[in-house]
């Protein structure tokens, strides 16, 4: 069985995310100025410099993520709204989108299809592990539907993208999640963010 993997980017001071999220700015204000997002500057403005992180993100075999980071849309599905990512999202893989309004699965082409999941995390992390066999899960996010595996002590692994700045307020990470004992495996710093990898011991 392969490994339950968490990887989100966050600023500093732990947020994932700032407030006012729409759909022109999927990350709120996360400190960029309009034309793009601060956090994730190191995805789409260095990848190279990045490229093993970003391989090594593509190698999961199921995906897990919270509704608020699939789209803007809430409360029920009142329009079609197949995530942020165009005709081809970048996942390849099933997808399982925690939610508490069903929907039937959406297949996107190059092999993403996106399940709705409306019985928790748990069932979530159950249909990803079947679906990804003797592969690794990925939870991608944002940071309230990590705390919440975390807290469930469901995760083997964290892997945090750290960028040089602070937001203030937001979604954080590790809010409400008890204390954890983690053990350091890897870092690596690059320009726009420092990547550092832990194994959950508890």
């Amino acid at each position: 069985m392969g490994k339950v993997i968490c990887d989100i980017t966050i600023s500093v001071d732990g947020y994932s995310a700032g407030h006012n999220q729409s759909e022109e700015r999927p990350f709120g204000d996360d400190g960029g100025d309009g034309s793009g997002s601060m956090l994730h500057a190191w995805l789409f403005d260095t990848p190279d410099e990045n490229r093993a992180e970003l391989d090594r993100w593509a190698t999961a075999k199921a995906f897990i993520m919270g509704r608020n980071m699939f789209g803007p849309v809430r409360g029920g599905w009142d329009r079609q709204w197949n995530g942020w990512w165009g005709d081809n999202p970048p996942f390849h893989t099933p997808v399982f989108v925690l939610t508490h309004h069903p929907r039937d699965p959406q297949p996107m082409a190059g092999g993403t299809t996106f399940h709705f999941v409306t019985d928790g995390i748990e069932s979530a992390l159950a249909q990803a592990r079947a679906a990804a066999g003797d592969g690794d899960v990925t939870v991608t996010g944002g940071a309230t539907t990590i705390n919440q595996y975390l807290a469930a002590g469901l995760v083997d692994e964290l892997r945090l993208h750290i960028v040089p700045v602070t937001l203030g307020s937001g979604t954080r990470l590790f809010e409400g999640v008890p204390a954890l004992k983690l053990e350091q495996v890897e870092s690596r710093a690059a320009s726009l963010v420092t990547h550092v990898t832990y194994r959950v011991l508890s």
